[in-house]
């Protein structure tokens, strides 16, 4: 497993050898609250897996007793008037601009910036003492990360005005009820399970598992009429670009019900 700490080791990242790489947001003494440069180096962090052809799943999790307990207040008007506007600092947009699957592993709070974090994740596992927080209406702070946008279209708008109009906490129970998380899982079995997903998806075509990841996060985006448009556009594109030698490795893969990877040149 390959190891490195881009941020003074407030932000880790562990690459393990089939393909998986844990990103571990290591600032527990103030339950994983984001400084300027945790933001920034987050964000070149989710760039830089993109980029690596070793990596095929990213697994984010906190350390100690917190997921991400929001932005460092003490610091407030140095992020929120500075890399609020810099997409190479801003780790959500990097996030989202991931083509790899990220999974997020949520330990106790997900507050505010921790809940838009983990709004960025393609798919989310949570421990049974997990806690999904909105305080931006608490705390006089306008949200740029997505939250106000996205969590209505995961648990609806009745609820999710609920959540953000309240800053009221969603536990694990209802976020797993309400379909905001995957799994509740006991605590120490979080990375476990997170580790289990990830390597099932290892397992599938890498080449198709990017771009099932791509249509269904771009489609989501669009009206229903165009999102299947968008699907037919892109399956297309991609057996008009399959050679005859690849068909033929499908069809022997299918023919063998192999349990083997397939082949990502297919």
């Amino acid at each position: 497993m390959e190891t490195s700490s881009p941020a003074g080791n407030l932000i880790l990242v562990n690459r393990e050898p089939n393909g998986v790489a844990f990103v571990t947001i290591n600032r527990p003494k103030s339950l994983n609250s984001l400084t300027r440069q945790m933001m920034t180096d987050l964000a070149k962090v989710f760039k830089s897996l993109d980029a690596d052809g070793s990596v095929g799943v990213i697994i984010l999790c906190g350390s100690g007793r917190s997921f991400c307990s929001g932005v460092d207040l003490t610091a407030a008007e140095d992020v929120f008037k500075g890399d609020v506007k810099d997409v190479e600092a801003d780790p959500v947009a990097q996030m989202e601009r991931c083509k790899k699957p990220i999974i997020g592993a949520i330990n106790g709070f997900a507050v505010t910036a921790g809940f838009e974090i983990s709004l960025a994740c393609d798919l989310l596992v949570a421990s049974k003492d997990a806690k999904f927080m909105d305080t931006h209406a608490r705390f006089g702070i306008f949200p740029s990360w997505g939250l106000s946008q996205k969590l209505s279209r995961v648990i609806g708008p009745n609820r999710a005005r609920e959540v953000s109009l309240t800053a009221m906490p969603i536990t694990a129970e209802q976020a797993e009820k309400w379909g905001l998380v995957n799994h509740v899982v006991e605590g120490s079995e979080l990375l476990k399970k997170a580790r289990q997903i990830a390597e099932a998806i290892i397992k599938n075509n890498q080449n198709l598992v990017l771009r099932y990841k791509a249509v269904i996060n771009d489609g989501f985006k669009q009206d229903l009429a165009h999102a299947l448009s968008l699907e037919k556009e892109r399956a297309h594109d991609y057996y008009d670009g399959m050679t005859k030698e690849q068909f033929k490795k499908m069809q022997e893969f299918i023919a063998g019900r192999s349990t083997k990877k397939p082949s990502s040149k297919l």
